[in-house]
């Protein structure tokens, strides 16, 4: 059933990445939008996203990471995801992300992923496109 309302994001920084401001960026930028968004704070676990995520019924989860752990920390919350039969919940990330590590996490679930210096128009544009197709801006 498709959902009305804002568009309900949450963002948080798995494992011990401590640069967050790229993703505070992103939290701005979809609460401009008309976004609610939640960020769970740096250094949480998979488990905590998952449960945060379902907790708060969100729509989407983004994950960034910088410190070069985001296959284990972002293909983690994906098989959390799964096992909760939260599978509906879009995933996105951002951050560090070499070119060969693309693949697998898009096999794993992940719709979009961003590296730095994506416009904050595009995630904006992305997410209301696929969340909520045919609305107007």
């Amino acid at each position: 059933m498709a959902r009305s309302g804002p568009i309900r994001v949450l963002l948080a920084k798995p494992g011990l990445d401590g640069h967050d401001r790229g993703i505070r960026l992103v939290l701005r930028a979809l609460r401009d939008a008309g976004m609610e968004v939640i960020y769970t704070g740096l250094r949480t676990t998979p488990e905590q996203i998952v449960r945060a995520a379902i907790e708060e019924d969100v729509e989407a989860i983004g994950l960034s990471s910088l410190s070069g752990a985001h296959e284990t920390h972002f293909l983690e919350v994906s098989r959390q995801l799964k096992s909760e039969n939260a599978t509906d919940i879009l995933l996105f990330g951002g951050g560090i992300i070499p070119q060969q590590d693309l693949e697998p996490l898009k096999s794993a679930g992940f719709d979009h992923l961003y590296p730095p210096g994506t416009p904050l128009e595009q995630i904006v544009s992305d997410l209301k496109s696929q969340l909520r197709p045919g609305e107007s801006e």
